[in-house]
């Protein structure tokens, strides 16, 4: 699948990959009409926007990679996909792996939080032990099909441990074969560059970036300089998707009407425009009339 080429490859230059996040088909569809390279599947996102809750382990693997084939089917960008904790030990790991990459996913992120995991964010983590984790890295890379399916492990223990220790679990990932490392929550700039110079030679680094998160908020082009290959923005489209959506139903509730808020939406017409349809339904007729 053309989801799953070509960010290995990508990674090899030295332009920073920016894959902002998604949570459907409809939004992949308009990140890749934008110009991204690469699209961001957001476990929080996808929590916000299926179930209505918070990012604190809800959200099943069969849910997500159900989200991960919808916007596989619609997008040839490659898709990086949050996984939480590979939903259980190394054999769950490994059948999560398996049916990701099969759904599409070209990149499958996996943490080492314990369950019920919660947003990286978030305060009152709890974590599963080193070996736990690298066993579980060891497991996924055994698991992919593809060579081309990269494996991104991520720490989440500067909240829990303190940064000297994740360093050290981090290590541990980076030697167990992880192909893309990810420091979560690191707090401030001293430590986003510390991970870039102890790891940066050895293996793709990924940072996350929380509008109101721990993390200082740097645009892509001072993380490329910094040495990061890819950077995240995993939860900024749904955050303003609430925000236009408070609008508007406000606007609606006052109003009774949408018309004051028509210089902020698409008219049908527009939206069509954006999804093509009077192509589908063309190649829809050519069907019909036996064409092909």
């Amino acid at each position: 699948m053309a989801n799953q080429t070509g960010l290995r490859d990508r990674l090899g230059r030295d332009q920073i990959v920016m894959a902002p996040g998604v949570y459907d088909a409809f939004g992949a569809l308009m990140a890749e009409q934008a110009g991204f390279e690469a699209l961001y599947v957001s476990g929080a996102s996808v929590a916000y926007t299926k179930l209505g809750r918070p990012d604190i382990g809800l959200v099943s693997v069969s849910e997500l990679a159900q989200v991960v084939e919808t916007i596989s089917e619609r997008t040839d960008l490659p898709v990086i996909v949050d996984a939480d904790t590979g939903f259980g030990n190394a054999l769950n790991a490994q059948r999560t792996v398996r049916q990701l990459e099969r759904a599409g996913a070209g990149a499958i992120q996996i943490e080492d939080q314990a369950m019920p995991k919660r947003c990286g964010h978030l305060d009152g983590k709890t974590l599963v032990s080193p070996e736990e984790m690298n066993g579980k890295i060891h497991a996924a890379l055994d698991a992919r099909r593809s060579e081309e399916t990269l494996i991104i492990a991520r720490t989440d223990a500067v909240a829990v441990e303190g940064y000297d220790r994740a360093m050290e679990r981090a290590e541990g990932c980076v030697d167990a074969g992880a192909d893309v490392l990810f420091i979560e929550a690191v707090t401030d700039l001293d430590q986003v560059k510390s991970a870039v110079d102890r790891f940066g030679t050895r293996v793709p680094l990924l940072v996350n970036m929380v509008e109101g998160g721990k993390t200082p908020l740097m645009p892509a082009s001072k993380l490329q300089t910094l040495g990061y290959s890819i950077v995240i923005f995993p939860g900024a489209l749904v955050r303003v998707l609430a925000h236009a959506a408070g609008e508007l139903f406000d606007t609606l509730r006052i109003h009774g009407e949408t018309a004051p808020y028509h210089d902020k939406m698409f008219d049908l017409g527009e939206l069509n425009r954006l999804l093509g349809t009077d192509a589908m339904l063309a190649a829809g007729q050519r069907y019909s009339d036996g064409g092909g």
